[in-house]
């Protein structure tokens, strides 16, 4: 699927590079040093235009039972994400990945949204931010509609901030409820360029 490359190869201005031309990087499993790229044949992107939040997710999200907050835990988040889950049994998660993912938060490219209970993190989301891109990573709940709530912010937050492209990297039956679609190769090309080579916009 990818070109494997040695972990000290890797910095934030190589990682920033792949994500504008299309690639991002995983690891077989938290536990394998190596990391490859991943250039999908069909590539995931929920339209900002087009996004679905069913009537059940809707009234759950009138209740307000989470206290939202972006980038106030993105290493928490992170960690939540690589953890094991009952339909997550490993994670492509390394050591790597999370310093990396890190570095790029330092420096305003990388964000999460976090869904609080009290002083409980209970969900959340992180991904990457260039131009007006924004690369969704991973995801995770330890409440009921947790994460799908995270997203409803985040799509709404893009919106505000005037982001034109969301790129969740593949799609999923989870996902397309969503309105997330699959995208040629090709046509993702054409939707990542102008999206990328705008000057980044503040999260």
């Amino acid at each position: 699927m990818g070109r494997r490359g040695r972990n000290d190869d890797i910095d934030v201005d190589i990682l920033l590079r792949a994500y504008s031309i299309g690639l991002f990087p995983m690891a077989d499993s938290a536990d394998d040093p190596e990391l490859f790229w991943v250039e999908p044949d069909m590539r995931g992107v929920i339209p900002l235009d087009d996004f679905h939040v069913s009537k059940s997710l809707a009234k759950a999200i009138r209740k307000k039972p989470f206290d939202i907050r972006f980038d106030s835990a993105f290493d928490a988040v992170m960690i939540g994400c690589a953890a094991e889950a009952d339909n997550r049994p490993s994670t492509w998660i390394n050591g790597t990945i999370h310093r990396l993912y890190n570095e790029l938060h330092d420096i305003g490219h990388a964000h999460s949204v976090e869904a609080w209970e009290g002083d409980e993190l209970v969900g959340g989301l992180y991904g990457v931010s260039l131009g007006s891109a924004f690369f969704g990573e991973s995801m995770f709940s330890r409440r009921t509609n947790a994460s799908k709530i995270c997203l409803v912010h985040l799509v709404e937050h893009l919106r505000e901030k005037g982001f034109t492209l969301l790129d969740t990297q593949f799609t999923t039956e989870h996902l397309k409820t969503f309105g997330a679609i699959d995208v040629p190769k090709a046509d993702y090309s054409k939707m990542l360029e102008p999206a990328v080579n705008r000057p980044s916009l503040a999260f």
